[in-house]
């Protein structure tokens, strides 16, 4: 199989054989497993012949090499090609690649990084080139000379995350990326909207600040010269490529209903029979390795305390957020912060101005912020993304196939719930603590003040995996001592006695309405304990059950959220097995434009629906202990 050095010298007539034996594998393979997507494959298998044995510098038996070439497949479930290009590096076996889609298997049915030669997930379509301009960005921070190249298919291009990477890539003039388009005319069910009416992606590009050639994506000839064009480019480069899906398979080029499909046995073993004479083994070819680089260094900071906090001042956790993200990215150059156009009130605009080589504005896209991350992540950056908790609904999918990637993304969603006041219900984050508690392995933060925001900031930077803040547009005073720990699946007791009769379970703006409640409250002689869930996902199950069953087994959590899947959720999932009632005080309409104040009384989560609702339960509590003596 292939060794390495250079591959400058392979010729087209060779290259076209390797990818006729791309597609004997890919038909192999996805008629053994039963299912698949063959004729996919076969349009693109000239192109990744191209790119893997005439074109990337890369190690085959290093594939995460940080200066390796890239490369993203997009369309994702093209996977066998992409795995019999592997097989034929050498870097995989035969069998290994024939277990295709097999439950004990990494092959599995579209790729990801289970496997090492694959950086991150795809399948979940138009979103490999906003990855890409995240890698093509951390060569840049780095001084790395790899080009990150992004095959995709025509039918994603329908995607509006494609665009919103591919105005970013123009922005910045990523000359270092490389978007190669198959257009092989039929989607799934129907032909794509655009046929092979290349001068419409061409256009489209061209738009965004991109150069482009159109080429016959079967002429081997065409596609590395399109390569060489590519390198000449100033600016990102696409290669809107005219193919033929099932190229190679006779009967089925070109032909609708063959998406997804395996070929039956005896078509597989015609079509195989029909490829053999043309096809050839990579065996032999040398693939060129990278250079040998190292990053640029750049100095770093101690993290210092966060001092300049006095106690009884108000801040806002939102703010809070910004000074941490600028004190954590001073002691770590792995850290990058992008933001959408919001870093004035995000306040990630505080990292901007003291680490600019590391922070990337998205502007107003938000799919693209998580993508780019996703990319940064990949290669070991530590990305923190900020915009609007609100706003994350629409990138919702790139988190969720974030968590498939197994990236290691920080994200912070400001202006949360009614308390923004006077913008209205298109601005309030009301959705983001269901959403990111569904994603895989995540972990939720909700923090209340300053202090417990910047350590959070900090437990966020060291830790690997998917974090999620909360932050909040009030001010809200300082709670704790800057001594305090926080730790992931925690929380604090803020107001607790012996004679407490009920628990109540809060986070951000609304503990305070808890504390004033508590507080109210035991001027009339009733204790109530008071808990500051930082920690959404996990909760702090013990604690909480450990204070419901001291104080007459009910719960109340009051968030500004809404019902479903937020605060009064978590607390339920954990302790209605427990025999614990959890009475939920939270956003149960439509929100409106009006004061914070106003909205907290309006959908009953200020202290007064909470002193409401504590002397129902009290009452309730009551009456059932009377009940019981009768």
């Amino acid at each position: 199989m292939a060794k390495s050095q250079s591959n400058a010298g392979v010729s087209p007539e060779i290259l076209s054989g390797i990818a006729q034996q791309l597609r004997i594998l890919s038909i192999e393979s996805t008629t053994k497993a039963g299912s698949g997507h063959p004729t996919s494959c076969c349009s693109a298998a000239d192109l990744v012949a191209a790119l893997f044995f005439g074109e990337m510098r890369f190690d085959p038996q290093n594939p995460r090499q940080k200066t390796n070439d890239r490369f993203i497949l997009s369309k994702g479930h093209a996977a066998p090609v992409l795995y019999a290009a592997w097989e034929q590096t050498g870097h995989v076996t035969k069998d290994q690649m024939m277990s295709l889609r097999q439950l004990n298997s990494n092959f599995e049915g579209h790729p990801t990084p289970r496997l090492d030669f694959v950086d991150l997930a795809t399948g979940s379509l138009g979103q490999g080139l906003t990855a890409g301009v995240g890698m093509a960005i951390n060569a840049k921070i780095d001084g790395f000379d790899y080009r990150t190249y992004v095959l995709m298919g025509d039918g994603e291009c329908a995607e509006g995350s494609v665009w919103e990477a591919a105005s970013l890539a123009g922005i910045r003039e990523l000359n270092n990326l490389i978007a190669i388009v198959d257009c092989n005319r039929l989607g799934q069910s129907q032909a794509t909207a655009f046929g092979h009416d290349l001068d419409v992606y061409r256009n489209r590009f061209e738009a965004f600040g991109w150069n482009t050639v159109e080429i016959d994506g079967h002429n081997m000839d065409e596609i590395l010269r399109a390569f060489a064009l590519a390198h000449e480019s100033f600016k990102p480069f696409a290669i809107i490529a005219n193919t033929i899906k099932g190229k190679g398979i006779p009967g089925v080029e070109d032909q609708l209903n063959w998406h997804g499909k395996p070929l039956p046995q005896d078509k597989a073993q015609e079509t195989i029979a029909y490829l053999k004479p043309t096809a050839r083994s990579a065996d032999g070819i040398q693939i060129s390795k990278p250079n040998e680089q190292k990053p640029i260094q750049r100095p770093t900071v101690a993290l210092a305390a966060p001092n300049y906090y006095e106690t009884g001042k108000k801040i806002a956790t939102r703010k809070a957020y910004g000074h941490a993200l600028a004190r954590v990215g001073g002691a770590n150059a792995q850290i990058v912060a992008l933001d959408g156009d919001v870093e004035n009130s995000t306040f990630s605009d505080e990292f901007n101005k003291k680490f600019p080589d590391r922070f990337v504005e998205c502007f107003i896209a938000e799919q693209n912020i998580i993508g780019v991350s996703v990319g940064l992540s990949a290669l070991g950056k530590i990305p923190f993304a900020s915009t609007f908790a609100a706003f994350y609904t629409r990138s919702f999918d790139q988190i969720r196939m974030a968590a498939v990637s197994f990236s290691n993304l920080k994200i912070c969603g400001s202006h949360c719930g009614v308390s923004i006041g006077e913008d209205g219900p298109s601005q309030m984050g009301l959705e983001d603590l269901a959403m990111m508690r569904t994603v895989h392995a995540s972990t939720v933060f909700y923090p209340s003040d300053a202090i417990s925001t910047e350590r959070l900031v900090e437990k966020m930077a060291s830790e690997k995996g998917i974090f999620y803040l909360r932050t909040s547009r009030p001010e809200t005073p300082i709670l704790y001592s800057l001594d305090e720990k926080f730790e992931i699946g925690g929380a604090k007791i803020l107001r607790q006695s012996e004679d407490d009769q009920v628990t109540v379970c809060a986070a951000g703006i609304t503990l305070f309405e808890a504390l004033t409640a508590a507080d109210e409250l035991k001027k009339k002689g009733i204790s109530v304990r008071v808990i500051d869930c930082y920690s959404i996902k996990p909760i702090a199950r013990d604690l909480i059950l450990a204070s419901a069953r001291k104080t007459g087994l009910q719960v109340i959590t009051v968030e500004d959220h809404y019902p479903e899947g937020g605060l009064g959720d978590a607390v339920a999932g954990e302790l209605s097995s427990e025999g614990i009632r959890v009475h939920k005080l939270a956003v149960y309409d439509l929100p409106h434009s009006g004061t914070e104040r106003e909205l907290l009384q309006k959908f009953k989560i200020d202290s007064t629906a909470v002193i409401k609702k504590i002397e129902e339960v009290l009452e309730m509590n009551r009456r059932a202990a009377s009940r019981r003596a009768s």
